[in-house]
C-alpha cells in the first residue's frame, strides 16, 4: 500500500462511494465525493439491496458479506424505528425442476451456522405471514437472520454525517476520468474539464468501474448485465419478508411498497446506456408473479421502474484495492454493494489511512484479472 492520505477524492454517488467518502471524513481525511449526476443515479437506486450472505460461496466472500451484515445491524440497534432497514427475514425456493435444490442449500448453510430453516408449504406459515403457501412450487429455505436496506435512504443518512463533517459534494460532473502525474493517480478531472485533485483517488462508480479504469492499463472482469427494478403503488397490508423465488424477487420498501426484480425478463429490454427500453406488458407480468406469491394480495400495480446495468465483476467476487499499476488509485467493484455498503467504505478508509492492506480483502485485489481473457470478457 502507498503512502497514508490526507486529502482524496471518491468518484461515485452510490453506496460504495459515499460509504467511502463518509467513512474517510471520520478519519480525518478531507474528501471530495464526485458523481456524474446526482447521488443514488445508479445502480445504488435501482438495487434490490438484500442483506445477506445466503447459499455457497468462497469462506472469504461469505466472511465479508456477514461482517457487512454486522454492520448494519449496528445501525438498526441505533434506531429500529427506521422504515428504510429492517431484518425481518427471508424466503427462498426452487423451481419445481430443481426441488433438491432448497435442501442442499439448507444443509450447506447449516453447515457453516448460517441460520436457515427448510420449510413446505405446509410449515411455512410458522415463520412468515406474507407468502401465499400455494405459491411455493417446491419446498424452501427461511433465513431469519437477513433483512433489506433501501439505499437511497441510506446514502441520504451518510450524506448528512459527510456534510456536518465538511465533505464536499459535486454533483453532474458527468463522465470523468482519473488524472494521472508521474504515475500517481493525483484527481480526477469531470466532463467539463476541471480537475479536483486530491492525494488518494477512490473509484467506485458502479458498473462503470472497469471502464473508468481501463484507460490506465487495468483490466477488471465484468460481467454486469442490464436489469430493472420495479417499485409497486402501497399496499394495504404490510410486507415485511424478503422473498426470492423462481419468477419473481420482491422485497419491502419503504411506504408499504414494495421493490420487485428478476432476471428472466432481461432480453426484452432493448437500448443502451444513452437509454432502456422495456415493453410495459412484460412488467405487468413481473408484477403479476410478484401478486401471487403474496398471501391476501390479489394486485401488485406498478408505480415505477428503473433499467440499468447491475455491477457483477467477471468472477462474480468482489474488487477491492490500490491498483498496483496506478499508485494512489483505489478500485471498488461489487455486485453485494447493498450488504457490504457499509463495510466496504469502512476498509477503504482503513487502508487508505493507515498505509496498510486489510486481511479480509486479500482475496479481492484488483490484479487478480490480469492476464485472464475469461475473467475480463
Amino acid at each position: 500500500m502507498s503512502s497514508k492520505v490526507n486529502t482524496a477524492v471518491v468518484l461515485g454517488g452510490g453506496i460504495i462511494g459515499v460509504s467511502a467518502a463518509t467513512h474517510l471524513t471520520r478519519r480525518g481525511v478531507s474528501v471530495q465525493l464526485v458523481t456524474d449526476a446526482e447521488p443514488a443515479s445508479g445502480a445504488s437506486g435501482r438495487s434490490l439491496s438484500w442483506l445477506n450472505s445466503a447459499g455457497e460461496r468462497s469462506k472469504p466472500y461469505h466472511e465479508l458479506r456477514m461482517a457487512g451484515i454486522d454492520r448494519y445491524r449496528t445501525l438498526f440497534a441505533a434506531d429500529p424505528s427506521r422504515e428504510w432497514l429492517r431484518f425481518d427475514g427471508a424466503l427462498y425456493w426452487p423451481t419445481a425442476d430443481e426441488a433438491d435444490a432448497a435442501v442442499a442449500r439448507h444443509e450447506y448453510e447449516a453447515r457453516h451456522g448460517y441460520d436457515s430453516h427448510l420449510v413446505t408449504g405446509e410449515t411455512v406459515k410458522a415463520h412468515t405471514d406474507d407468502v401465499d403457501p400455494a405459491a411455493m412450487v417446491a419446498d424452501g429455505v427461511f433465513n431469519p437472520g437477513e433483512g433489506w436496506v433501501s439505499l437511497p435512504h441510506l446514502i441520504d443518512h451518510l450524506l448528512e454525517e459527510f456534510a456536518a463533517a465538511g465533505g464536499t459534494l459535486i454533483t453532474g460532473a458527468g463522465r470523468s476520468e482519473v488524472v494521472v502525474e508521474g504515475g500517481r493517480a493525483v484527481g480526477v478531472r469531470t466532463a467539463d474539464g476541471r480537475t479536483v485533485t486530491g492525494d488518494a483517488v477512490v473509484v467506485a462508480c458502479g458498473p462503470q468501474t472497469p471502464k473508468v479504469v481501463e484507460p490506465l492499463g487495468v483490466t477488471i472482469g465484468d460481467a454486469s448485465p442490464v436489469s430493472m427494478v420495479v417499485i409497486s403503488e402501497p399496499l394495504e397490508k404490510d410486507v415485511t419478508t424478503v422473498m426470492n423465488t423462481p419468477r419473481a424477487a420482491i422485497r419491502p420498501n419503504p411506504g408499504r411498497t414494495l421493490a420487485v426484480d428478476h432476471d428472466w425478463y432481461e432480453e426484452s429490454i432493448t437500448g443502451d446506456e444513452s437509454g432502456y427500453d422495456i415493453p410495459e406488458e412484460v412488467i405487468d407480468e413481473l408484477m403479476d408473479e410478484a401478486a401471487k406469491l403474496l398471501d391476501g394480495v390479489d394486485s401488485l400495480p406498478k408505480a415505477s421502474w428503473k433499467i440499468g446495468r447491475k455491477p457483477i465483476p467477471g468472477d462474480g467476487e468482489p474488487v477491492f484495492g490500490e491498483l498496483e499499476q496506478v499508485p494512489g488509485c483505489y478500485a471498488a467493484f461489487t455486485h453485494s454493494g447493498a450488504t457490504l455498503g457499509l463495510l466496504s467504505g469502512e476498509l477503504i478508509a482503513y487502508e487508505l489511512t493507515t498505509g496498510e492492506k486489510h486481511p479480509m480483502l486479500e482475496t479481492f485485489r484488483p490484479e487478480r484479472f490480469a492476464g485472464s481473457a475469461e475473467n475480463a470478457a
